[in-house]
Parts: structure tokens; C-alpha cells; sequence
């Protein structure tokens, strides 16, 4: 496949002001001048556009915040208005939103000063059900105001995957895993399984309160199945079984993650499911200034797999959906293909005709199905990785050749590194 790039704000930050920008410190005017130079530079050497994230939940592997955390405005519109100058297809953006009406003129200010488009994550949070209409609202003013903005929206929750062979689940925290936690998988079975193992976890409890929500709040969590269900009913959820049979939820939960030898896979949508159905969800992705996207591929590899949300659109929502309204085909290939073309400045591609690039799916529309999400150790020192493979693609084609049938590669690499928009 190609691949295409932005410049990045984290690194840049940090390379222009060292141990300053790990600090949160504030830059000085010159210092923002060189970040922006370096951000035009590296637009002019052919990335798509800008990005920085604002979110609180990102942090580095020593567990601080990114460098980019409460980043000045002014320094935003200095990069920003370079970046647009040398030609860039877009901003992109991630903010938790937690004061929205100054957060969203802060946006719209840096996203006018650019004179380019801006995209930021839109997501319906459990702690605020409400914002992502908010937010909507105030895309459309800007829209309005000749200021072009759009959400970026996912098909689907986020989700936590929790099981025992991966990064988190209900148990993660608590005294007894922490002696077994950094045990091969089958030595962690062995020693989970060993007599009175079960009993001294489920006695513990997880010391941090925020850790203990966000784990244990047993009416969020659901089996996966298989096929993967990401709609599932509120009476399906952990908490539900277990006050319907009479059994302590955690005790339940622990048997539904034992099954398969251990393997099984919960899910904790933390995203996108506050309502426990999707119909927020179909109202982001049919507003027109949204943008299909978020399909996490790349991070947090032992927790999410989201990069299936894109055949979980075509499938689930145009065949599979039975608790609401599905969308039509064509609505959704167009959304994932010729809509995100155009965003990103790829005119080039996203649509099938003469002078276009040929890259195609060829796909078996009543066989097209996600599988179980699974863990592999291939990354380095063996490292593990989730992974999500689907039925039903007959071929995909890159520039006209084919590069995979069936899900099998072909041995043909004519994918190539994309330099800048595309006409």
C-alpha cells in the first residue's frame, strides 16, 4: 500500500527545545519560529498536513504526559500559518475538550490562521455523553463562517480488549497479578489456575479509585463473540449476567476470561457507547462535515484493535445491523474511499475512473466477515501485537497490481511513499 505522513508536533517540540518541551515550558517566540520552519520544511518535503494532540491520556512509556499537553496557542498559530503557507492538506488535532467553548474557539482561531482545513477527533465519552453534539454544532458554525472544520468519527467504540494474555483487564491491577504478570502465558495459566490463586484475587481489591472505574465497571463489559459484537445489549454485559443469576460479577468475569484455555477476549468500549447502542455513532457518521476515520492499526497493540472498523463498516453497518437504522453501501464506500481522498488532498485516488490510480478491493460481499481479534509475538524480542484478519477480500489491488487474494500476499510491493497533495 502507500504510505503517507505528517509532520508531527511531539517530536518537533522536542527536538527544537529539548528537556524545555518535556517540562511543559513555554516557547519562546524564536523557538516557535524554528518549529515552524522545520514543520514547512518537512510539508514541502511532501507530508499531508500537521498534528498534535492535546489528550491527557497520551503519554510517554515512562507515564508523563506527552510534550504537547497545553501547548499556547500562539505557538499553534505560528506552526500553523507555516504549514498552510507551504502548502499543507490539513491540521489535525486531538483534545479532551475539557473547557469546550474555549477549547473550540482556541481551534477555530489556529485552524483561520492556517488557511487550511482542520480535523479533530469526535468520540461520545462516558463522562460526557452530550459533547460530541455539542462539538457538531460548532463545526457547523465554523463551516458557516467560512472556517472549514470536520470531525473525525469511528464506526464503532473504542474498546478495550481484556483478557488474560493481553496488556489489561479487571484484574491488571490488583496485589496477586503483579506476581504473575510477567510470566510467559503458559507459566501465567499454570500459576493462575494453581489452588487458592482465584480466591486471594477476587478478596483484593485495585488500590487507585480511577484505575478501579475504569476497570470494574462491570455493566461495560461484554464478551466479544465471535463474530465480533460491537453493539451488544446493555443485558448482555457482565454486571447484567451476574445480577440476573445471583453470581459476584467478578467472579463471573474471571470464568468468562478463563474460557478458551484462557484466550477469550472481553470487550470494555470506552468510546462511543455511553447510550449501550450506536445510534450516536450513525448520527456522527452521516453528518456531512465528518470524516471516517480512527481506526487504530498502530498503538496500543496489546489493548485495541480497531483497524477492522473499516470492514466492520461495510459489513455491520449496510448487511449485518439489527438494533437501528443501516446505512447504503454505496454511502459507506464512499465515505471510506473518495470523502477521505479528498481531505487529505489525494484527488488522485478514491474513485474508480480513467487517469485514477487503480487501487481496488475486490470484495465477496456475502462472505465479508471480521474474525476474532488474536495476539501475535512477532514484533521485536517478541513482542505482542493484536490482530484482526477478515474474510471475504477476493483481491486488493495497488496501482494496478494485485498484492493480495484472499488475505494472502502476493509478493508484489508497488506501493510507494506519497510526497505531498495529489491533483
Amino acid at each position: 500500500m502507500d504510505i503517507a505522513t505528517q509532520v508531527t508536533h511531539a517530536p518537533l517540540r522536542v527536538h527544537v527545545m529539548g528537556d524545555r518541551a518535556a517540562a511543559y515550558a513555554e516557547a519562546t517566540p524564536a523557538e516557535c519560529e524554528e518549529m515552524a520552519r522545520l514543520a514547512a520544511e518537512g510539508i514541502r518535503a511532501g507530508a499531508l498536513g500537521f498534528s498534535t494532540s492535546r489528550a491527557i491520556a497520551h503519554k510517554t512509556l515512562a507515564g508523563v504526559h506527552t510534550p504537547t499537553l497545553g501547548t499556547p496557542e500562539a505557538e499553534l498559530e505560528t506552526i500553523g500559518r507555516a504549514v498552510g503557507e507551504a502548502g499543507a492538506s490539513w491540521l489535525q488535532v486531538i483534545s479532551d475538550f475539557d473547557e469546550p467553548e474555549d477549547e473550540f474557539a482556541r481551534l477555530q482561531r489556529i485552524a483561520a490562521a492556517s488557511g487550511k482545513p482542520m480535523t479533530f477527533s469526535l468520540l461520545q465519552r462516558e463522562s460526557r455523553p452530550w459533547l460530541w453534539r455539542f462539538l457538531l454544532e460548532k463545526v457547523e458554525a465554523a463551516n458557516a463562517a467560512g472556517i472549514p472544520m470536520t470531525g473525525q468519527v469511528m464506526g464503532r467504540p473504542v474498546g478495550l480488549m481484556f483478557g488474560f494474555e493481553l496488556s489489561q483487564h479487571p484484574f491488571v491491577a490488583r496485589p496477586a497479578w503483579k506476581e504473575v504478570a510477567h510470566l510467559p502465558f503458559a507459566e501465567k495459566m499454570a500459576a493462575i489456575r494453581a489452588p487458592g490463586f482465584k480466591e486471594r484475587i477476587l478478596a483484593e481489591d485495585v488500590p487507585d479509585p480511577a484505575l478501579r472505574a475504569r476497570m470494574n465497571t462491570w455493566s461495560m463489559i461484554f464478551k466479544l463473540g465471535d463474530p465480533p459484537d460491537y453493539e451488544p445489549p446493555a443485558e448482555t454485559s457482565v454486571g447484567a449476567v451476574a445480577a440476573a443469576t445471583g453470581r459476584d460479577p467478578a467472579e463471573l468475569c474471571w470464568e468468562w476470561m478463563m474460557e478458551r484455555d484462557g484466550h477469550a477476549i472481553l470487550n470494555r468500549p470506552i468510546i462511543n457507547y455511553a447510550d449501550h447502542d450506536l445510534e450516536a455513532v450513525r448520527e456522527m457518521v452521516v453528518h456531512p462535515q465528518t470524516l471516517l476515520g480512527l481506526g487504530d492499526g498502530g498503538a496500543h497493540v496489546g489493548i485495541i484493535c480497531d483497524s477492522s472498523s473499516t470492514t466492520h463498516m461495510l459489513s455491520y453497518w449496510t448487511r449485518d445491523r439489527t438494533r437501528g437504522a443501516r446505512l447504503p453501501l454505496e454511502f459507506a464506500v464512499k465515505r471510506l474511499t473518495r470523502d477521505n481522498a479528498l481531505a487529505l488532498g489525494l484527488a488522485d485516488r478514491g474513485l474508480i475512473a480513467e487517469g485514477k490510480k487503480a487501487d481496488l478491493n475486490i470484495i465477496d460481499y456475502d462472505r465479508l466477515q471480521i474474525r476474532v481479534p488474536e495476539m501475535r509475538y512477532d514484533l521485536p524480542a517478541g513482542g505482542k501485537r493484536l490482530i484482526q484478519e477478515a474474510d471475504g477480500y477476493v483481491a486488493t489491488i495497488v496501482a494496478g497490481e494485485v498484492v493480495t487474494r484472499e488475505g494472502k500476499p502476493t509478493g508484489a510491493l508497488p506501493g510507494r511513499l506519497v510526497r505531498g497533495a495529489q491533483a
